[in-house]
């Protein structure tokens, strides 16, 4: 099994030794290249793109360009977790352990990240603009109408996967990538972002985070889920704290 993670960067970080971790550098079209690192900014690529796609011009970049049976998209501080225990960089996933889970399942995915009291939907509008959902919609009701009804449970649900965190079969990546960036594609030609702060215009790295469990609930890939490492610390406190007040502002973040 060729088995490559692209762990995507827009800085100098850590990165594992085992050899099937590749550190890129995401954005690098914008300069300061990274010593050590691959950039996302050769052959076909979409490198300056990324302070609206993210970790997403990395998955690009590695989609069109690597060789590889299997490829995964992992973060800088934000790992598969494996078996072994101690600090949180000797929890990370070895190479080995990924292509055992392979072995079984096609697809590896991150536990999912549950919201309890607020539905997809809910808790994207609360934080980002019910627009890029809306623009979202209309793209996949006009060039993928099977999927529409796959993206209304999937809004309605209280939870999913997140992260842009994923190993695939590289038939799957393939299928999974041409109908996912032909959504960005055409949403991006229709949504106005010119209005947005830097956070809200990393709107299709964030829209991306969602179209993964649609691309699921329609194809029905088994998969299985791992658990996650954090490199940083999550500062829960102060996450549970924006949420709460996201949630319960009038209106949330319309435009």
């Amino acid at each position: 099994m060729k088995l490559k993670i692209v762990v995507a960067s827009h800085k100098e970080a850590w990165m594992p030794e085992d050899p099937v971790y590749l550190p890129v550098q995401a954005g690098r079209a914008a300069g300061n290249p990274l010593p050590g690192f691959a950039g996302d900014d050769t052959g076909d690529n979409i490198s300056s793109r990324n302070p609206h796609y993210c970790e997403l011009t990395a998955l690009y970049w590695a989609w069109k360009n690597l060789d590889a049976d299997h490829l995964g998209l992992v973060h800088y501080r934000r790992h598969f977790a494996g078996k072994r225990f101690g600090e949180p960089r000797r929890r990370i996933a070895s190479g080995a352990e990924l292509e055992e889970k392979l072995s079984r399942a096609p697809l590896l995915l991150p536990s999912p990240r549950r919201y309890f009291i607020e539905t997809n939907r809910s808790h994207y509008i609360h934080a980002h603009h019910a627009e890029d959902l809306d623009t979202t919609r209309a793209v996949i009701a006009e060039k993928f109408p099977d999927f529409l009804a796959d993206f209304d449970r999937v809004m309605r649900r209280t939870g999913g996967h997140r992260f842009n965190m994923f190993v695939m079969r590289r038939d799957l990546l393939d299928a999974y990538c041409r109908w996912l960036f032909a959504i960005l594609f055409a949403t991006e030609e229709r949504l106005d972002i010119s209005g947005y702060d830097p956070y809200g215009a990393r709107v299709f790295g964030f829209l991306g985070e969602r179209l993964l469990d649609v691309w699921l609930e329609h194809e029905k890939i088994p998969f299985l889920e791992m658990p996650t490492v954090h490199l940083e610390s999550q500062h829960w406190c102060r996450k549970i704290w924006n949420f709460l007040r996201r949630k319960f502002r009038c209106g949330g973040r319309r435009g």
